[in-house]
Protein backbone atom coordinates (compact mmCIF):
# COMPACT_ATOMS: atom_id res chain seq x y z
CA UNK A 1 0.00 0.00 0.00
CA UNK A 2 1.26 3.47 -0.92
CA UNK A 3 0.84 6.55 1.26
CA UNK A 4 1.01 10.32 1.08
CA UNK A 5 2.54 12.12 4.05
CA UNK A 6 0.39 15.23 4.50
CA UNK A 7 1.56 18.03 6.78
CA UNK A 8 -0.10 21.35 7.50
CA UNK A 9 0.42 24.34 9.76
CA UNK A 10 -2.07 27.15 10.00
CA UNK A 11 -1.22 30.79 9.40
CA UNK A 12 -4.41 31.78 11.23
CA UNK A 13 -3.76 33.38 14.62
CA UNK A 14 -6.86 31.61 15.98
CA UNK A 15 -5.36 28.21 15.19
CA UNK A 16 -1.82 27.99 16.54
CA UNK A 17 -0.17 24.57 16.34
CA UNK A 18 2.62 23.27 18.52
CA UNK A 19 4.47 21.40 15.77
CA UNK A 20 5.97 23.12 12.74
CA UNK A 21 5.74 21.53 9.30
CA UNK A 22 9.40 20.49 9.55
CA UNK A 23 8.77 18.79 12.89
CA UNK A 24 5.71 16.99 11.54
CA UNK A 25 7.65 15.73 8.51
CA UNK A 26 10.50 14.44 10.68
CA UNK A 27 8.15 12.67 13.07
CA UNK A 28 6.06 11.16 10.27
CA UNK A 29 9.06 9.92 8.28
CA UNK A 30 10.35 8.19 11.41
CA UNK A 31 6.89 6.68 11.94
CA UNK A 32 6.75 5.54 8.28
CA UNK A 33 10.16 3.90 8.54
CA UNK A 34 9.16 2.13 11.74
CA UNK A 35 5.90 0.89 10.19
CA UNK A 36 7.64 0.08 6.85
CA UNK A 37 5.22 2.27 4.86
CA UNK A 38 5.86 3.14 1.21
CA UNK A 39 5.67 6.93 0.79
CA UNK A 40 5.05 8.32 -2.73
CA UNK A 41 5.03 12.06 -1.87
CA UNK A 42 4.99 14.46 1.08
CA UNK A 43 2.72 17.43 0.23
CA UNK A 44 2.58 20.22 2.80
CA UNK A 45 0.98 23.63 3.08
CA UNK A 46 0.63 26.54 5.48
CA UNK A 47 -3.09 27.20 5.55
CA UNK A 48 -5.97 26.91 7.99
CA UNK A 49 -8.30 23.93 7.66
CA UNK A 50 -11.32 25.58 9.28
CA UNK A 51 -12.79 26.21 5.84
CA UNK A 52 -12.55 24.21 2.58
CA UNK A 53 -10.40 25.26 -0.37
CA UNK A 54 -6.84 24.15 0.47
CA UNK A 55 -5.08 23.73 -2.89
CA UNK A 56 -2.44 21.18 -1.86
CA UNK A 57 -4.96 19.10 0.11
CA UNK A 58 -7.35 19.07 -2.86
CA UNK A 59 -4.57 18.04 -5.26
CA UNK A 60 -3.60 15.19 -2.95
CA UNK A 61 -7.16 13.86 -2.87
CA UNK A 62 -7.33 14.12 -6.68
CA UNK A 63 -4.15 12.03 -6.94
CA UNK A 64 -5.63 9.47 -4.54
CA UNK A 65 -8.76 9.22 -6.69
CA UNK A 66 -6.50 8.56 -9.69
CA UNK A 67 -4.90 5.67 -7.83
CA UNK A 68 -1.44 7.09 -7.11
CA UNK A 69 -1.82 6.08 -3.47
CA UNK A 70 -4.55 4.76 -1.22
CA UNK A 71 -3.39 5.89 2.20
CA UNK A 72 -2.58 9.11 4.06
CA UNK A 73 -0.17 9.56 6.94
CA UNK A 74 -0.71 12.71 9.04
CA UNK A 75 0.13 13.84 12.56
CA UNK A 76 -3.52 14.00 13.70
CA UNK A 77 -6.97 14.05 12.03
CA UNK A 78 -7.14 17.83 12.61
CA UNK A 79 -4.28 18.23 10.11
CA UNK A 80 -6.64 16.85 7.47
CA UNK A 81 -9.85 18.67 8.33
CA UNK A 82 -11.35 21.18 10.72
CA UNK A 83 -14.49 21.67 8.64
CA UNK A 84 -17.42 19.40 7.73
CA UNK A 85 -16.83 19.46 3.95
CA UNK A 86 -13.23 18.24 4.00
CA UNK A 87 -13.99 15.78 6.80
CA UNK A 88 -16.95 14.45 4.80
CA UNK A 89 -14.76 14.08 1.71
CA UNK A 90 -12.26 11.92 3.63
CA UNK A 91 -15.08 9.72 4.98
CA UNK A 92 -16.61 9.41 1.50
CA UNK A 93 -13.30 8.31 -0.04
CA UNK A 94 -13.02 5.71 2.74
CA UNK A 95 -16.57 4.51 1.99
CA UNK A 96 -15.83 4.17 -1.73
CA UNK A 97 -12.49 2.45 -1.15
CA UNK A 98 -10.37 5.17 -2.76
CA UNK A 99 -8.72 5.67 0.60
CA UNK A 100 -7.99 2.31 2.22
CA UNK A 101 -6.04 3.47 5.24
CA UNK A 102 -5.23 6.52 7.38
CA UNK A 103 -2.38 6.48 9.85
CA UNK A 104 -1.64 8.92 12.68
CA UNK A 105 1.06 8.66 15.36
CA UNK A 106 -1.34 10.33 17.80
CA UNK A 107 -4.67 8.70 16.86
CA UNK A 108 -5.82 5.11 16.31
CA UNK A 109 -7.77 4.36 13.12
CA UNK A 110 -8.88 1.36 11.11
CA UNK A 111 -11.23 1.40 8.13
CA UNK A 112 -14.21 -0.22 9.82
CA UNK A 113 -17.62 1.23 10.72
CA UNK A 114 -16.32 1.79 14.27
CA UNK A 115 -13.08 3.34 12.99
CA UNK A 116 -14.92 5.73 10.67
CA UNK A 117 -17.31 6.64 13.50
CA UNK A 118 -14.36 7.54 15.74
CA UNK A 119 -12.75 9.50 12.89
CA UNK A 120 -15.98 11.45 12.44
CA UNK A 121 -15.91 12.28 16.15
CA UNK A 122 -12.28 13.47 15.83
CA UNK A 123 -13.22 15.72 12.89
CA UNK A 124 -16.21 17.02 14.86
CA UNK A 125 -14.04 17.76 17.90
CA UNK A 126 -11.57 19.66 15.68
CA UNK A 127 -14.38 21.76 14.24
CA UNK A 128 -15.82 22.38 17.70
CA UNK A 129 -12.40 23.50 18.98
CA UNK A 130 -12.06 26.09 16.18
CA UNK A 131 -15.67 27.29 16.48
CA UNK A 132 -15.38 27.61 20.26
CA UNK A 133 -11.98 29.33 20.07
CA UNK A 134 -13.30 31.81 17.51
CA UNK A 135 -16.30 32.60 19.74
CA UNK A 136 -14.02 33.12 22.75
CA UNK A 137 -11.85 35.54 20.75
CA UNK A 138 -14.95 37.46 19.60
CA UNK A 139 -16.15 37.65 23.20
CA UNK A 140 -12.73 38.98 24.22
CA UNK A 141 -12.96 41.61 21.49
CA UNK A 142 -16.41 42.68 22.68
CA UNK A 143 -15.14 43.00 26.26
CA UNK A 144 -12.30 45.26 25.08
CA UNK A 145 -14.67 47.34 22.96
CA UNK A 146 -16.94 47.98 25.94
CA UNK A 147 -13.88 49.42 27.73
CA UNK A 148 -12.85 51.51 24.73
CA UNK A 149 -9.75 49.41 24.08
CA UNK A 150 -8.59 48.75 20.51
CA UNK A 151 -8.97 44.93 20.34
CA UNK A 152 -6.55 43.78 17.67
CA UNK A 153 -3.26 44.62 15.91
CA UNK A 154 -2.28 48.26 16.44
CA UNK A 155 -2.55 50.64 13.47
CA UNK A 156 0.60 52.34 12.20
CA UNK A 157 1.85 54.86 14.74
CA UNK A 158 0.75 52.78 17.73
CA UNK A 159 2.17 49.68 19.42
CA UNK A 160 0.35 46.84 21.14
CA UNK A 161 1.01 46.82 24.87
CA UNK A 162 0.92 43.17 25.93
CA UNK A 163 0.73 44.07 29.63
CA UNK A 164 -2.24 46.43 29.47
CA UNK A 165 -3.74 44.73 26.34
CA UNK A 166 -4.22 48.21 24.90
CA UNK A 167 -2.19 50.29 22.45
CA UNK A 168 0.47 52.93 23.09
CA UNK A 169 1.89 55.64 20.86
CA UNK A 170 4.87 54.34 18.87
CA UNK A 171 7.76 56.72 19.69
CA UNK A 172 9.55 55.88 16.44
CA UNK A 173 6.66 56.30 13.99
CA UNK A 174 4.17 58.65 15.67
CA UNK A 175 5.92 61.83 14.50
CA UNK A 176 5.76 60.64 10.87
CA UNK A 177 2.03 59.96 11.14
CA UNK A 178 1.47 63.40 12.67
CA UNK A 179 3.54 64.95 9.86
CA UNK A 180 1.36 63.25 7.23
CA UNK A 181 -1.78 64.82 8.72
CA UNK A 182 -0.11 68.22 8.92
CA UNK A 183 1.02 68.08 5.29
CA UNK A 184 -2.38 66.96 4.05
CA UNK A 185 -4.08 69.63 6.15
CA UNK A 186 -2.28 72.39 4.26
CA UNK A 187 -4.12 71.41 1.08
CA UNK A 188 -0.85 71.72 -0.84
CA UNK A 189 0.19 68.04 -0.84
CA UNK A 190 -1.33 65.21 -2.83
CA UNK A 191 -1.37 61.66 -1.47
CA UNK A 192 1.51 60.77 -3.80
CA UNK A 193 3.53 63.72 -2.50
CA UNK A 194 2.93 62.62 1.10
CA UNK A 195 3.96 59.05 0.24
CA UNK A 196 7.19 60.44 -1.21
CA UNK A 197 7.91 62.54 1.89
CA UNK A 198 7.24 59.59 4.22
CA UNK A 199 9.36 57.30 2.05
CA UNK A 200 12.27 59.73 2.12
CA UNK A 201 11.92 59.95 5.91
CA UNK A 202 12.22 56.16 6.08
CA UNK A 203 8.73 55.34 7.31
CA UNK A 204 7.72 51.75 6.53
CA UNK A 205 4.91 49.44 7.56
CA UNK A 206 5.32 46.99 10.43
CA UNK A 207 6.15 44.34 7.82
CA UNK A 208 8.93 46.52 6.42
CA UNK A 209 7.14 47.57 3.24
CA UNK A 210 7.17 51.04 1.70
CA UNK A 211 3.78 52.69 2.21
CA UNK A 212 1.50 52.80 -0.82
CA UNK A 213 -0.84 55.63 -1.80
CA UNK A 214 -3.88 53.56 -0.77
CA UNK A 215 -2.38 52.78 2.67
CA UNK A 216 -1.72 56.47 3.31
CA UNK A 217 -5.24 57.31 2.17
CA UNK A 218 -6.69 54.74 4.61
CA UNK A 219 -4.49 56.14 7.36
CA UNK A 220 -5.73 59.69 6.81
CA UNK A 221 -9.33 58.44 6.84
CA UNK A 222 -8.87 56.40 10.02
CA UNK A 223 -10.70 58.06 12.92
CA UNK A 224 -8.58 56.24 15.51
CA UNK A 225 -5.97 59.01 15.10
CA UNK A 226 -8.34 61.45 16.80
CA UNK A 227 -9.45 58.93 19.43
CA UNK A 228 -12.57 57.35 17.91
CA UNK A 229 -12.61 53.92 16.33
CA UNK A 230 -14.99 51.50 14.67
CA UNK A 231 -14.48 47.74 14.73
CA UNK A 232 -16.64 45.31 12.69
CA UNK A 233 -19.42 47.88 12.62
Amino acid sequence: MKYFIYTRKSTDSEERQVLSIESQISELKEFAAKEKLEIVASPSEAKTAKEPGRTVFGEMLDRIEKGEACGILAWHPDRLARNSIDGGKIIYLLDTGKIKDLKFPTFWFDSTPQGKFMLNIAFGQSKYYIDNLSENIKRGHRAKLRKGIWPTFAPLGYLNNHKTKGIDIDPERASFIRKAFELYGTGEYTLKAIVKVLGQAGLKSYKGNVLSVSSVQRMLQNSIYYGVFSFNG
